[in-house]
């Protein structure tokens, strides 16, 4: 393949063989069990979309069958896990699903790959910081410190009060700002040692979401869960017939067509489906720690499948207990569970609701920016970007330049872009990127049948090919949002500019370069051994 040339070289694709050379040769400690692996995915799991978008969705989309937009979810992020599974058990590098990709479709693909899990993982981080945001400000405010409400949102943003009445609009969120620069910081100095804080962390926010569920139980009016699925607004035309599997069917026909004029009915569970996808993004940030495992084949399903599982069991719960507690309409607010636990009265268990959210959602951030550094640092070494990204500090022993890179960026949008947009855009890239990795099992399974699979996704080629049909159709609902279809069009148009003005002419494997580990040492993965 050296010196390849002309349209050809976006073709390129790297072997099996030398991926997995890759990974043996790799300079990364092999720390991670499957017990480590199932906290990391918790940790990542659970965090904004439960505490932040389960609001939105319910108010704006599903109302109280926010419930069963949870159960689409699930599963559907079910089926993309045994995809993932799979891979990275057979495949277990650093680069997840950008790697996964270079082996089966490409270099060309593997590069727009890397650009959907920017928006995966970036913008991701930037989403959590607002729900961040959103549940400091509360606890301020219980505290008796008022943060001006013109810097607690982005620009053109309405602020509501409890009741829902707009009290002003954003300039800047400016605590979203502050704790990325943190946490960027945390990133270039190192977490390797930080495996106790990381693990209290992980129980601190299910010890959370598990006694908000046990006490909110309680508080729940049963009147509030009727109707399930409240009435479609505006209404249909007299006379369409409205059983459950017309109403399906033309919910699947709005978001093919990108009618999303529409809220409530089934096209709205859909939607909220779309919506809160969000809430199930740390699954896959398990993958990018195949490089750590000390038994990948074993343990990297395990630590998939173990968390999602864990995941969607407490989501079903808090969200019936949330819509339980507040009336769909009202959850339109940065901090929903913050607001059900206010109107339970119980001061001391808000209070530490929205610390354990706001510890939780630093948790988030931390694995989230990682991640986005560790597939930099995987695109580095393959030439595709400037290798200065792979560049460790000397005493920090840290990719810093790479990190505080995304930690820039990821400001940026903090401070600058709404939680909508925000939520919108990461959930876009996630679902493409998820629609490629179902894609890439199949493909892999035609083109090395006899590649070494640990473990096998189960009733193939159905759970690939479901995977990929569900991950369209929700990225079609979230595409016909105009604003949204506009900027992913055209970022997706300047990355593939990029593509062929910088990497397809330094790309290592184009120029016959094979890579055995790098002289760079990137940051662990905080172990939960310890």
């Amino acid at each position: 393949m050296a010196n390849a040339s002309g349209i050809s070289r976006i073709f390129l694709r790297k072997s099996v063989g030398q991926i997995q050379a890759e990974h043996e040769h790799g300079e990364l400690k092999r720390t991670l069990g499957a017990l480590n692996l199932v906290l990391l995915g918790i940790g990542c799991i659970i965090g904004t979309g439960i505490f932040v978008l389960t609001g939105r969705a319910a108010a704006q989309y599903s109302g109280p069958a926010i419930m069963v937009s949870f159960v689409i979810t699930g599963v559907l992020c079910a089926l993309v896990a045994l995809c993932y599974a799979e891979l990275a058990s057979a495949l277990p590098v650093s680069g997840s699903a950008y790697s996964y990709t270079y082996a089966s479709m490409g270099e060309g693909a593997a590069w727009v790959m890397g650009l959907l899990l920017l928006l995966e993982y970036g913008l991701a981080a930037s989403t959590v910081s607002v729900g961040w945001s959103g549940y400091f400000v509360s606890l301020m405010k219980d505290l008796g410190w008022i943060i001006p409400p013109e810097l607690t949102a982005a620009p053109g943003v309405a602020i509501k009060d409890v009741a829902g009445h707009v009290v002003g609009t954003g300039v800047v969120n400016l605590p979203s700002i502050i704790v990325i620069a943190l946490v960027t910081l945390l990133l270039v100095r190192g977490v390797s040692e930080s495996a106790t804080v990381n693990n209290i962390i992980v129980a601190i926010k299910l010890t959370v979401v598990i006694a908000f569920i046990a006490i909110g139980s309680r508080y729940v009016n049963a009147a509030h869960w009727s109707p399930l699925v409240p009435p479609q607004i505006p209404a249909p035309p007299a006379g369409t017939p409205m059983d459950m599997w017309h109403q399906i069917g033309r919910a699947l026909v709005a978001v093919i067509t990108g009618d999303n004029s529409t809220k409530y009915g089934v096209g709205g569970v859909i939607h909220g489906a779309a919506i809160i996808f969000f809430a199930y993004l740390g699954f896959e940030a398990v993958s990018t720690a195949g490089a750590e495992s000390r038994n990948p084949a074993k343990d990297m399903p395990i630590g998939i499948l173990g968390a999602l599982i864990i995941c969607t069991a407490l989501y079903i719960a808090t969200s019936a207990v949330l819509v339980g507690i507040v009336p769909y309409s009202q959850l339109d607010v940065p901090a929903p569970i913050a607001l059900a636990t206010d109107m339970m009265g119980l001061k001391w268990f808000s209070a530490l609701v929205k610390i354990g959210a706001i510890a939780g959602l630093s948790s988030v951030m931390l694995v989230l920016l990682y991640g986005q550094t560790r597939i930099f640092y995987t695109m580095s070494r393959d030439g595709l970007l400037p290798r200065s990204l792979a560049t460790v500090h000397p005493r920090f022993r840290t990719p810093w330049i790479n990190t505080i890179i995304v930690g820039v960026v990821a400001m940026g949008a903090a401070g600058f872009l709404s939680l909508d947009a925000l939520s919108d855009l990461s959930n876009v890239g996630s679902l493409a990127a998820f629609a490629l990795v179902c894609i890439t099992v199949i493909y892999l399974r035609v083109s090395e049948p006899n590649l070494t699979r640990p473990f096998r996704t189960p009733l193939f080629p159905v759970v690939p090919i479901l995977g990929a049909i569900m991950c369209l159709i929700l990225l079609l609902s979230l595409m016909s949002t105009p604003a949204t279809r506009k900027f992913f069009l055209i970022y997706l148009v300047a990355g593939i500019v990029i593509y062929f003005l910088y990497g397809i002419r330094m790309s290592a494997l184009g120029r016959g370069i094979i890579v055995r580990g790098h002289e760079a040492e990137p940051m662990e993965l905080p172990s939960t051994d310890e």
